[in-house]
């Protein structure tokens, strides 16, 4: 592990045994910086139920062991990290002030004997950049030694974007080299993107940034097409500091993933580490830090899904539903929808508007084509069963600003995820909505370009006198759309007053 072979170490089920702590009390302990963070391996077979468990060095009990007779004499925990835990000349991060002293544990270095690094065990600086240059995953060596501030406090994910950091009077102070920085980023920006896009990296862009911006994008070195890119940067302190780092830059579909190592440092297991991408991947995302952005969601289900299931045999129903969202799956991609958590028999799919500033008609282009995609897939089972019924997807469609996260349930499936109403509400649609129909809410009409708007035919069906028609360019408050029928008006009671419409078709062309 980097050390003398003849270094001991403990198992964590050994380790909270022997010292009579908690689990929780040991992750305290690591939070603090009075023991180091493990080092992970997969289990012995003697350990069963277990796929992989935490290593310590067997001094950590010595360490737990002083701790217990600290508090015992009624000294605070704050107290006894600075006594216990790291040295003084090293001390612990304390967050949101840039000038306060960070020097974590050096990061585990990796023995022969089969003990794995893992993206918890890296404290030396890295962080996942998406294609927008955007960080999306930060560690706390990054933090302190690169940006120098919280950047996981900054919620709104274009305020992450790596070059409106290094435009910054605050990053700029804090490194004197920080044109270094800002070169090197840029040849790997050459590398994804036109000059001609340099304008739309962040909002309120400013002249002169976008002027500075285009003649580092000139002077961009060519980028080898290599799979981990391997680089020598120095880092200048304003009172005079260097520091001196050989920066690992490696390509992933998510993202670029950085990670700096110090010179002198162990570094012929990095490369090891980086090229395991399923794990690096996974763990990034796992991680990945909760975004604000602006979107539209999608929410399509399968109506009369129970008794279509009560009707066919078991392997003909999942027939049935594995290949009607593998025909719609094409529709999805072709407007850019993101996945989403699979609600039952029905689905859930993001546009964001980062990603495509059309993302509003993305998702109400998305919804047409799946209406008509689904006319043809219920005719073929039709004739396929010889029987009547309809196949309908019923889609709700909201848009919004709320959190946006990734969950990873298994190892091999990663799901996007946002939370609140914006989601809650084209749930609520697609619920309410029947035989096919399309249900929007007043604010993503709103929302839309006006060239958008007029080439969207959209309204309210009304009756009268035993007679159904359509007004156009109107709204219903959803109890008003279910007067007549109590039952629906309160299973729908949570969205009363939302103002909805429904969306019919697209206009060839729009109408004057």
């Amino acid at each position: 592990m980097g050390e003398s072979s003849s270094r001991k170490w403990i198992d964590s089920k050994e380790l909270l045994y022997k010292s009579a702590i908690s689990r929780a009390t040991l992750n305290n302990y690591i939070k603090l910086g009075i023991i180091p963070r493990p080092v992970v391996k997969r289990a012995v077979q003697s350990q069963k139920g277990t796929k992989k468990i935490g290593y310590f060095p067997e001094t950590v009990l010595d360490t737990i062991s002083e701790i217990k007779k600290l508090k015992g004499k009624g000294k605070p925990m704050e107290v006894i990290a600075r006594e216990v835990g790291v040295p003084a000349e090293e001390p612990v991060y304390d967050g949101p002030d840039r000038r306060s002293p960070v020097a974590p544990p050096a990061p585990v270095e990796i023995s022969e004997g089969g003990l794995r690094l893992t993206l918890d065990e890296i404290t030396t600086p890295a962080y996942l950049l998406n294609y927008q240059f955007e960080i999306e995953w930060i560690n706390e060596g990054a933090e302190r030694s690169i940006f120098g501030k919280p950047i996981r406090s900054i919620r709104d994910v274009e305020f992450r974007n790596v070059f409106r950091l290094f435009l910054s009077w605050e990053f700029s102070h804090f490194v004197k080299n920080w044109e270094d920085f800002l070169s090197y980023h840029m040849a790997f920006y050459k590398v994804k993107m036109e000059r001609g896009q340099l304008g739309q990296l962040y909002t309120g862009m400013s002249g002169r940034e976008t002027e500075y911006l285009e003649g580092a994008y000139d002077r961009a070195k060519e980028m080898p097409s290599e799979k981990i890119y391997r680089h020598r940067v120095d880092i200048e302190g304003d009172a005079g500091s260097r520091e001196e780092y050989f920066v690992y830059t490696t390509f992933f579909r998510e993202g670029m993933f950085f990670l700096y190592v110090r010179a002198g440092r162990a570094q012929e297991r990095i490369a090891e580490f980086l090229s395991n991408r399923e794990t690096v991947v996974r763990d990034l995302l796992q991680q990945r830090l909760p975004t604000l952005v602006s979107f539209s969601v999608l929410v399509a289900d399968l109506q009369n899904s129970v008794r279509i299931c009560a009707e066919l045999p078991p392997e003909e129903y999942f027939e049935l539903i594995n290949s009607m969202w593998r025909i719609l799956e094409e529709s999805f991609r072709r407007f850019n929808g993101i996945y989403g958590k699979r609600i039952g028999d029905g689905v859930v799919y993001y546009f964001l508007k980062k990603q495509d500033p059309d993302y509003l008609m993305n998702s109400i282009n998305c919804a047409l084509s799946i209406r008509a995609r689904m006319e043809d897939f219920s005719n073929e089972w039709k004739v396929r069963k010889r029987w009547l019924n309809d196949l309908f997807l019923n889609i709700g469609i909201n848009e919004g600003q709320e959190y946006f996260s990734t969950t990873t349930p298994s190892s091999t499936n990663i799901e996007f995820t946002a939370l609140g109403d914006t989601i809650n509400y084209a749930s609520r649609l697609s619920n309410l909505a029947r035989f096919g129909t399309i249900l929007t809410t007043k604010n993503v009409i709103n929302h839309l370009a006006e060239e958008d708007r007029r080439v969207v035919r959209y309204g309210i069906r009304k009756t009268s006198e035993q007679r159904e028609f359509f007004v156009e360019n109107v709204f219903s408050r959803v109890d008003d759309l279910l007067k007549g029928n109590d039952t629906w008006r309160q299973r729908f009671s949570d969205i009363a007053t939302l103002p909805v419409t429904e969306i019919t078709e697209r206009r060839a062309v729009a109408p004057k």
